[in-house]
């Protein structure tokens, strides 16, 4: 193969596009998942013309926790589906949030279900704890699978606490986190063998096959009989790596019909580097520069195993990349002024939208050092080309040094209240600039949010 040096990132002239309203897809698939809950709810009741004694009352909450969880496993999956209007309305950052509220919630049902189920037998057959559960597990159609199914999602919930998953690569928790399928496929047959609601209910068993399956069917083109169309139709590959700063390199893809891939400023990609260990893993990476008909720009910052390989990548090296994802784009815009917030290598997407949005804009980009602000040359001339404003603020030396505070921020950008603020950083950084943009008078409506934790 040979590969090709890809010319500087051309300056895109800002959209024209006008401020839009609020998109009603978030509150509909709230409503839309509540109306679910309910209509499981209901079904219990249906199933359940009375409850008498305290066995009664165990196994009848024991049932309803059971449903509930077997319920919200599928919308979890439906949430991490990677499904396009989902994504560009609600934003992948977002469903990941929603994702993991939601992964407590299982859990805390699944765990209830269980402790109540066990308890209600045995006090309505007089026996012991653990000689029920042997009875249970043993005895009863497919609930061994379902016992195992329950272990993985505790495994799953223990490596998705935050205290052991910082202490993990991201490569590994991902792969981990895929134990989940496993065990909902597991509990699946379990809920319709041994569910009271379930079995003798033909109308019930049917509804819950159309939902795992409509899930399922959904997973399996948008995860994977997507990606690989894409792949074959585009061949990614690898045509420079160039250094911008200590410890972060630009990283150019080219490929054939990338115009096809209608990515948006501000979104990212999953890649897969096809080389020897970087070939298992699929990690986000944010657009550095607006999309090109004749190459895709990526910028990292070396702090893993992952992240830190993409400087020693050759040219010609086969890449897969999923999406585009996310919702972090002009479309979230409200106002004609626009603040944008960064921090690190947080600043990759908020390249392309200092580039590209419209109206009046001003960057802050915070860094630890002045040699640590990648990318500060394009940014420079950015600034120039569109006669926007651009604040440098480092951490060393401490003159050059400003408290992420209310007050510092109004002293760089006096009208910030008018504004919409996209942000983007490390963790500490973006929660410490939550607060402050609160305090200065900034609606939670008009503050857009990329997360570096999903």
């Amino acid at each position: 193969m040979t590969s090709t040096t890809p010319p500087a990132p051309a300056m895109t002239r800002p959209s024209r596009s006008a401020p839009r309203p609020p998109s009603p897809v978030p509150v509909l698939v709230h409503l839309v998942i509540w109306g679910g809950a309910a209509a499981v709810l209901a079904l219990w009741w249906s199933d359940t013309p009375s409850v008498v004694g305290a066995a009664g009352w165990l196994t009848g909450a024991g049932r309803i926790t059971g449903l509930l969880a077997g319920y919200a496993c599928a919308i979890l999956l439906l949430l991490m589906a990677r499904v396009p209007l989902l994504d560009r309305a609600i934003g992948t950052d977002r469903l990941a949030r929603w994702h993991a509220m939601g992964g407590r919630y299982v859990i805390s049902l699944a765990c209830a279900h269980v402790l109540l189920i066990i308890w209600g037998y045995a006090l309505e057959s007089r026996t012991g704890v653990v000689d029920q559960t042997t009875t249970l597990v043993l005895h009863y159609p497919d609930l061994l699978k379902g016992t195992i199914g329950f272990s993985l999602f505790l495994v799953t919930a223990i490596v998705s606490v935050r205290a052991v998953r910082r202490r993990i690569p991201y490569e590994t928790w991902h792969l981990l986190h895929f134990g989940t399928y496993l065990a909902v496929f597991l509990a699946f047959w379990h809920q319709l063998s041994d569910g009271a609601d379930f079995t003798g209910n033909r109308p019930a068993q049917l509804a819950w096959y159309t939902l795992y399956i409509a899930v399922a069917a959904l997973l399996a083109w948008y995860r994977f009989a997507v990606p690989v169309r894409r792949a074959l139709r585009h061949r990614l590959y690898v045509a420079e790596v160039r250094p911008e700063a200590p410890g972060v390199v630009s990283v150019y893809l080219s490929g054939s019909r990338l115009a096809e891939l209608r990515a948006e400023p501000g979104q990212f990609f999953r890649w897969r580097f096809l080389t020897r260990g970087m070939w298992w893993a699929a990690n986000p990476y944010s657009l550095s520069a607006a999309p090109h008909p004749e190459y895709l720009r990526i910028t990292v910052k070396a702090s893993g195993g992952h992240s830190a390989a993409l400087a020693h990548l050759r040219p010609g090296t086969r890449v897969l990349a999923e999406g585009p994802y996310g919702a972090f784009t002009a479309r979230r815009r409200r106002t004609r002024k626009t603040l944008l917030l960064g921090g690190g290598v947080g600043i990759t997407p908020l390249r392309t939208l200092f580039e590209t949005l419209p109206g009046e804009v001003v960057l802050v980009y915070r860094a630890r050092r002045p040699e640590d602000l990648a990318l500060r040359g394009e940014l420079d001339a950015l600034a120039a080309a569109r006669g926007a404003a651009v604040h440098y603020v480092v951490d060393e030396p401490a003159a050059y040094s400003s408290p992420l505070t209310a007050e510092a921020l109004r002293g760089l950008v006096p009208d910030l209240a008018e504004r919409d603020v996209y942000l983007c950083g490390p963790p500490g950084m973006t929660e410490a600039a939550l607060c402050a943009l609160r305090e200065a008078g900034v609606p939670r409506r008009r503050v857009h949010h990329e997360s570096f934790a999903f």
